[in-house]
C-alpha cells in the first residue's frame, strides 16, 4: 500500500461536478470516501465512476438497523464494488455478524464507535452512556472484533488502546485529523497527520483541510510529505 492510499480524502460535496472540479486539483489521490450527503444526492452509480478512475472508495453510510435490514442493507451496497463499508456497531453484535454475513468479496466492513464529535459530557449527559469515551470506543472495537470485522472508524486517540485489544492487523480508520494550524470545526478529539500515523492509524480521513484549502493539491501534499516521515 502507498502512502498516498492511506490518505481517505472525504468528498463530503453535494453533486457530481463537484467531485469532477474536486478530483481534477488532486492527482495523486488513491483513495476516497462517499458520506451521506453525496451518496443521497447522486446514488450508486458514482462508486462505479470513481472505481473506474482507479480509485477506492469508502462508503461511509453507517448502517444501524435490525440486523436482517442491516444484512439487506450491506448486501446491496456491497454490489458497488467499494473498498471500505460501515455500520455502528451500537447495532449490536447480531447486527454486526449478520451484516459481515451479507458483504460480498473484496469489500472490507468496518463499525463506527463514537463519532469524534462525541465529548465526555455528550456521552453521559445526552446518550446516557456511563464511564469515558474511551472505554465506550474500545468495548465497541471489542464487540467489531467479536463480529469479524476487519476494524473500527475512531479517533486516533484512541488507536494505541485498541490494536494493544483487538490486534495490530485490525484496522483504524481515523476521522478528526487536522494539520497544525487548520480549524477543528465540529470534531472534538483529534490529532496532526503526523501523530495519527505514529500513533498506529492505518488510515487517516481528511476532508475540509484539503477540499477547502486554496491550494487543494498543495494541501494533500503537505499532509502526504507529513506522514511519509513518521514510516
Amino acid at each position: 500500500m502507498s502512502m498516498a492510499e492511506r490518505i481517505i480524502v472525504a468528498l463530503d460535496l453535494g453533486s457530481r461536478q463537484e467531485v469532477e472540479e474536486a478530483l481534477k486539483k488532486l492527482p495523486e489521490v488513491r483513495f476516497v470516501k462517499v458520506g451521506m450527503e453525496l451518496f443521497y444526492s447522486v446514488g450508486p452509480e458514482l462508486i462505479h465512476t470513481l472505481k473506474d478512475r482507479g480509485l477506492k472508495v469508502f462508503l461511509d453510510l453507517k448502517v444501524h438497523d435490525i440486523p436482517n435490514t442491516a444484512a439487506g442493507a450491506m448486501r446491496s451496497l456491497s454490489r458497488a464494488g467499494c473498498d471500505l463499508l460501515n455500520l455502528h456497531c451500537a447495532g449490536g453484535l447480531e447486527m454486526m455478524k449478520r451484516a459481515r454475513e451479507a458483504v460480498g468479496e473484496g469489500t472490507k466492513l468496518i463499525g463506527v464507535t463514537q463519532l469524534t464529535s462525541t465529548n465526555q459530557a455528550m456521552l453521559n449527559a445526552e446518550l446516557g452512556i456511563p464511564g469515558t469515551v474511551e472505554a465506550s470506543v474500545l468495548r465497541f472495537a471489542q464487540l467489531a472484533k467479536e463480529a469479524n470485522l476487519a476494524g473500527v472508524v475512531c479517533s486516533p486517540l484512541d488507536v494505541t488502546a485498541i490494536k494493544e485489544a483487538c490486534g495490530q492487523d485490525f484496522l483504524a480508520v481515523t476521522p478528526g485529523v487536522r494539520p497544525q494550524g487548520s480549524a477543528t470545526q465540529d470534531q472534538k478529539r483529534i490529532m496532526t497527520p503526523g501523530e495519527a500515523i505514529r500513533t498506529g492509524s492505518d488510515y487517516l480521513v481528511i476532508g475540509r483541510p484539503i477540499l477547502a484549502d486554496p491550494d487543494p493539491h498543495g494541501a494533500f501534499m503537505r499532509i502526504l510529505r507529513e506522514i511519509e516521515v513518521e514510516v
